[in-house]
């Protein structure tokens, strides 16, 4: 039934990932999949921004996997520093590929998003990629995305232009790097967080999935 959750695990390598799916409409194009921020900073998949991303995912009529990676939350096994957490992602986008077979819609918020377009961009399924606050400098390291170079599919760089981990110039550097078919928002005074901005965030979000996908809202929820 579109609007409601379904709470379970998934089978990841390191053990169990913690999930919650929110069903879709039953004539669905497309299903999601949503990765949440660094989890060594409270990043879960309840954050705010991964929050609003499903709402305006959902609004669509599309089914929106979260999870917790590994380590999180009651996901089990241990912060893997980026490396295993690639592989908890695919798993994510292993199991909605197999339960919908519909083409993926993936968008990850920070973390989320350097970890799972490393798993989303070479997968079979994913036909869209938004890259919500997609930290340059964090962590004490510099981020690159030269996956970007080669990916045919269309990809949203969504962020706030007062971020503190990716300014204007370094983001408009990676998106000018990186393939069509591409588009680079950034949202007037607002932070990493979207705080204050979390509507216009949705809202750019939305806007972008109607312009290359054709989708139009569904039954509110």
């Amino acid at each position: 039934m579109h609007g409601s959750i379904e709470s379970f695990f998934l089978d990841g390598e390191a053990g169990r990932l913690e999930a919650l799916l929110n069903l879709g409409a039953p004539n669905a194009e497309y299903a999601c999949v949503v990765c949440h921020p660094h989890p060594l900073f409270g990043g879960t998949m309840h954050n705010k921004v991964v929050f609003h991303a499903m709402k305006a995912l959902n609004a669509l009529g599309y089914p929106v996997l979260r999870f917790n990676f590994r380590g999180t939350g009651t996901s089990a096994g241990e912060h893997d520093y980026g490396r295993g957490e690639i592989a908890d992602a695919k798993v994510a986008l292993d199991y909605v590929a197999e339960r919908f077979s519909l083409p993926i819609i993936f968008a990850g918020f920070s973390f989320g998003a350097v970890i799972g377009l490393r798993a989303a961009v070479p997968h079979p399924s994913v036909e869209a990629l938004a890259a919500i606050g997609l930290p340059i400098n964090a962590d004490g390291r510099e981020y690159t995305y030269e996956l970007l170079r080669e990916s045919e599919q269309p990809k949203l760089f969504l962020s706030g232009s007062l971020d503190e981990f990716a300014s204007p110039a370094q983001l408009k550097k990676v998106f000018a790097s990186a393939a069509d078919p591409k588009r680079l928002i950034l949202i007037p005074e607002a932070d990493h967080f979207f705080a204050g901005h979390l509507d216009q965030m949705r809202t750019a979000l939305t806007d972008w999935l109607h312009e290359v996908l054709g989708s139009a809202p569904q039954t509110a929820v």
